[in-house]
C-alpha cells in the first residue's frame, strides 16, 4: 500500500531557524522576524484543519517546550511506522533534533494504532553516521524501493541497514542544486506516488545514476512528472500522495509549491488525484522544509 490516510503531525511551541541544520540545508533562510512562532503556528493549524476537512486523519502531539525542538514540526525525520506493526527510529544530523525522539509522541499513537516493535538506528549517531527518515529516503512501499540521495545527513551503510532490516532495494544516487552545492534531503526533489513520480532528474548531475533511477520508475510501472530545479527550489518536489477515509486519493503540497507548477504539470497530477495545497511560507523559509515534512504517514494496524 503506497498510501494512507492517517497522519502525524507535531503542533510546534518553540518553532524557529535552526543554526545547526542550516550548515548542510540550503532551503533554509535566516529570518529576523519576532513572530515566527505565531506565523508558523497559524500555518500549521490551518494545514490540518485543510487536512481534517477532506476526511484524512491527524493525529496532532503538541510539543513540549522542553528540550528545545526547533524543528519538531518535521517528525517524518526521526520515525517511520511500518504496515507490520514495526516503527522505525533514525539517526539524526543534527545534536538538537535527536531530541525530537519524545516518547509522549509515541505514546499517543499508540492510544490509535497497534505497536509491535521498534526498529532503533538511532545509534548510527555513534559513529556519526545519518539517515533522517522519509527526508532521507523516498519509498516505493508497493515496489519496495528506497531511493535516496547520499548527503551528510544520508548515509550509504545506515540506508542498507534500513533496506535490510525492511526488505528494500536501496537505489541511491548525487543530487546537487543549481549551485552544485548537494542536496540534504531526498524528498525535496522527489515524490513517489501509487501511479506517478514527480522528481526533478536535472538535480541527479550524473548520467548514469539519473539513468538508473529513470529505469527504476519505468520499470516500476510509474509515469514521471519532471519538474525543473526552479521549481524543485520551490518545494514542489516536497509532496506527499494520501487517502482520506473514504479512499479518495489526494496530492498534498504547499501554496508556494502549487504556484510554481505550469498548467500543464497541474492537469497532468490532476488526471491521478485532487491537489490540496497550504500556504507555508514561514515553515519553508526557517525550517527549509514543506508540506511532506510535516506529515509523518502511519501504517500501523488500528486498534
Amino acid at each position: 500500500m503506497q498510501n494512507t490516510s492517517h497522519l502525524l503531525m507535531i503542533r510546534p511551541v518553540n518553532f524557529s531557524f535552526n543554526a545547526e541544520t542550516a550548515v548542510n540545508n540550503a532551503f533554509q533562510q535566516a529570518n529576523e522576524d519576532n513572530d515566527t512562532q505565531e506565523k508558523s503556528l497559524k500555518e500549521f493549524n490551518d494545514f490540518v484543519a485543510l487536512l481534517t476537512s477532506n476526511g484524512i486523519d491527524v493525529t496532532v502531539v503538541d510539543d513540549t517546550p522542553e528540550p528545545y525542538t526547533p524543528d519538531s514540526i518535521f517528525p517524518n525525520n526521526w520515525v517511520s511506522f511500518h504496515t507490520d506493526g514495526n516503527i522505525v527510529l533514525y539517526p539524526m544530523f543534527a545534536v538538537n533534533r535527536r531530541q525530537e525522539r519524545k516518547q509522549h509522541v509515541i505514546d499517543t499513537v499508540s492510544k490509535k494504532f497497534l505497536l509491535k516493535q521498534t526498529t532503533d538506528l538511532s545509534n548510527y549517531e555513534n559513529e556519526n553516521l545519518f539517515l533522517e527518515g522519509t527526508g532521507s529516503m523516498v519509498l516505493d512501499r508497493d515496489k519496495k524501493i528506497a531511493y535516496a540521495c547520499l548527503s551528510p545527513r544520508t548515509d550509504k551503510k545506515v540506508l542498507d541497514a534500513f533496506c535490510t532490516a525492511k526488505g528494500y532495494t536501496a537505489i541511491s544516487f548525487i543530487a546537487t542544486d543549481s549551485k552544485g552545492q548537494e542536496i540534504y534531503h531526498t524528498n525535496v526533489l522527489m515524490c513517489v506516488a501509487d501511479k506517478y513520480v514527480v522528481i526533478c532528474l536535472d538535480a541527479i548531475p550524473h548520467a548514469d545514476e539519473r539513468k538508473a533511477v529513470e529505469q527504476s520508475i519505468t520499470e516500476s510501472g510509474k509515469t514521471i512528472i519532471p519538474i525543473s530545479l526552479g521549481q524543485m527550489n520551490s518545494f514542489a518536489g516536497n509532496m506527499l500522495q494520501v487517502i482520506n477515509q473514504e479512499g479518495k486519493q489526494f496530492l498534498i503540497m504547499s501554496s508556494q509549491a502549487y504556484e510554481s507548477l505550469t498548467p500543464n504539470q497541474v492537469n497532468s497530477l490532476h488526471s491521478f488525484n485532487t491537489i490540496l495545497h497550504s500556504p507555508l511560507y514561514t515553515i519553508e523559509k526557517n525550517g527549509g522544509g514543506s508540506a511532506r515534512c510535516m506529515m509523518a504517514e502511519i501504517f500501523l494496524p488500528t486498534l
